[in-house]
């Protein structure tokens, strides 16, 4: 397009002067240091003294995210690991040989910043004391926002501590808890779930694996598991089916699985081979067998499934921290473009139908981050005792994975469309969130899985009046006109409605739905308690577009304006 007149001209050739380049490009840019928002929760929701202490280290992570680990990335993303069967002598060699731009990714993670280990131990990053749970999810939302696949790792050794710890014999936690917790990269331990057959997906009572028990205490495996990340992990816990035992889910134990026996042979299981993923392609998936493999019982003998749901649980939560930050790199590259790049004579930032489209992106984005916070304290709370802070746990948890993990498919996919034709390039950022965004929604549990566990929440644990007495305290904290209280009331009231007719009999169709308007109305309630404690405007605006956009009946034919009551 040619300008038509002077002005015209002028005002593209200032706007041109302030952009150094055509193509923006945001890499190297501090990713912690740039987010506002992320500052002023953490103030909001860690002690003063402690947030004063971990900010040199929240801002390293965010410009090693926004550079170094952006870079490592690129690099493990294109080189995949590989299998490694025999040795060029003729050697059986089970070996996963990962590309070094991995193995970088996890001396920052695991070594540097010790995330795997940071809710287990009472000296991390310099602070004597056991460290709230939300420090290590800042840490990990900043990390995710250039590498995923690496967080399931990071993800199944912390779950798996947390469970070998609860449910762990004495000998067995003396035995293996060190190296679990060793900052020392040499003798560091990482974890994995061993849990998938074909027989077995979401479905764990199909489990075909089998348990035989030995004198000595021990139990040997066999069986194959179908679809097993970080394969080659120092420990994996295991579900199977103990021999002679009762059928179904009652038949189910839990084992911890060395991968090495104690003369430092490698124990009797395979890789048989490893996945080709259509995302987290930088950390290695196999498929597993085990053929009379070593391994320990975990917790009360039938009792399996029980023990591995609180692993489970754990490694969701960190599931919608990842699809969290996801979501966060996403829009903070499509509103560093629209700030950056002129078209037809202005900044596209400035044009409606763009405005309209970063705030559509913002939205989720936003919604996910408040309830990974909501969702941190809650755990916080629930290990420390506190009353009714389990069950609120319970129903937060399955709805932070259900919608923060659907919403980061969309989120990505829309923000790609910012950047134009470059987001379809691999060089980018863009394609490489599109893709492993999809796993979020698969991974520990489908959406129907976790919609219904919400559901189950609420039979099994009473969780759904404890959710609406926690958000009725919320409101209480929070200033809102008398108008947008009223609406947020009635629109929780009504979603709570419906989750009880869920939870009724043959309610089950209702799961999603019912568990997508809680999660709207608990995001949008927290949201605006934040703003009020913050003093973010934008949080308020983003809380009423929820309500608005997102829970209340809404005309396609209407423009959709806030109600001018809901506002101050």
């Amino acid at each position: 397009m040619s300008a038509s007149n002077p002005s015209q001209q002028t005002a593209i050739a200032s706007a041109a002067a302030q952009s150094s380049h055509p193509v923006p490009d945001r890499h190297g840019a501090n990713f912690y240091a740039g987010d506002a928002e992320l500052q002023a929760l953490l103030k909001l929701y860690l002690p003063a003294d402690l947030l004063a202490h971990l900010q040199p280290y929240f801002q390293h992570m965010g410009e090693l995210a926004g550079g170094r680990i952006d870079e490592l990335a690129s690099i493990a993303d294109k080189n995949p690991p590989e299998l490694e069967y025999r040795s060029r002598s003729g050697q059986d060699r089970q070996r996963i040989i990962k590309h070094p731009a991995y193995e970088e990714l996890e001396r920052i993670a695991y070594g540097e910043f010790g995330l795997q280990a940071m809710s287990h131990r009472d000296d991390m990053l310099g602070w004597q004391g056991k460290m709230p749970p939300i420090v290590k999810y800042a840490l990990t939302y900043l990390f995710v926002q250039s590498e995923f696949g690496l967080c399931c790792p990071l993800s199944m050794t912390d779950s798996l501590t947390r469970t070998l710890k609860k449910f762990g014999t004495a000998e067995l936690v003396d035995k293996y808890l060190p190296q679990l917790l060793s900052l020392d990269w040499d003798s560091q331990a990482q974890g994995a779930m061993f849990m998938t057959e074909q027989a077995a997906g979401s479905d764990i009572s199909n489990t075909q694996t089998m348990a035989y028990p030995q004198a000595d205490g021990s139990w040997l495996l066999t069986g194959d598991k179908w679809f097993c990340s970080n394969p080659d992990a120092e420990f994996a816990m295991v579900l199977a089916r103990v021999d002679g035992g009762a059928p179904g889910m009652k038949g189910i134990s839990l084992f911890l699985l060395p991968r090495h026996l104690d003369d430092g042979s490698d124990n009797r299981y395979r890789i048989i081979r490893l996945k080709d993923k259509m995302g987290t392609r930088s950390m290695a998936s196999g498929e597993i067998r085990m053929d009379g493999a070593l391994a320990y019982l975990v917790g009360e003998q039938g009792r399996g499934f029980v023990q591995m749901a609180d692993m489970v649980n754990n490694s969701r939560l960190s599931n919608g921290v990842r699809s969290a930050g996801m979501m966060r790199r996403a829009v903070a590259e499509a509103e560093f473009i629209a700030h950056e790049r002129i078209a037809f004579g202005k900044r596209i930032e400035d044009m409606p139908l763009m405005q309209r489209q970063l705030d559509k992106l913002r939205l989720p984005a936003e919604q996910a981050r408040s309830m990974v916070f909501q969702t941190a304290q809650t755990l916080m709370q629930s290990d420390a005792g506190a009353p009714d802070a389990y069950a609120l746990l319970r129903i937060l948890t399955p709805m932070l994975k259900f919608r923060a993990c659907r919403d980061a498919r969309k989120v990505t996919g829309d923000a790609m469309e910012v950047r134009g034709g470059c987001g379809y390039i691999e060089e980018w950022s863009d394609a490489r969130l599109v893709r492993d965004s999809h796993l979020g929604s698969i991974w520990e549990g489908t959406s129907n899985i976790v919609a219904l566990d919400v559901i189950r929440a609420i039979k099994r644990e009473g969780s759904l009046p404890v959710l609406q007495s926690y958000l009725k305290g919320l409101l209480d904290g929070a200033q809102l006109t008398a108008a947008y209280r009223q609406a947020l009331e009635v629109a929780l009231a009504r979603a709570s409605a419906l989750a009880e007719k869920a939870a009724q009999e043959g309610g089950d169709v209702l799961a999603r739905q019912a568990a997508t308007g809680l999660y709207n109305c608990t995001s949008a309630i927290a949201m605006a308690w934040e703003a009020a404690k913050t003093g973010s405007a934008q949080r308020l605006r983003l809380s009423q577009l929820v309500l608005l956009h997102r829970v209340l009946p809404r005309d396609p034919l209407e423009s959709g304006q806030v109600p001018a009551a809901w506002l101050a």
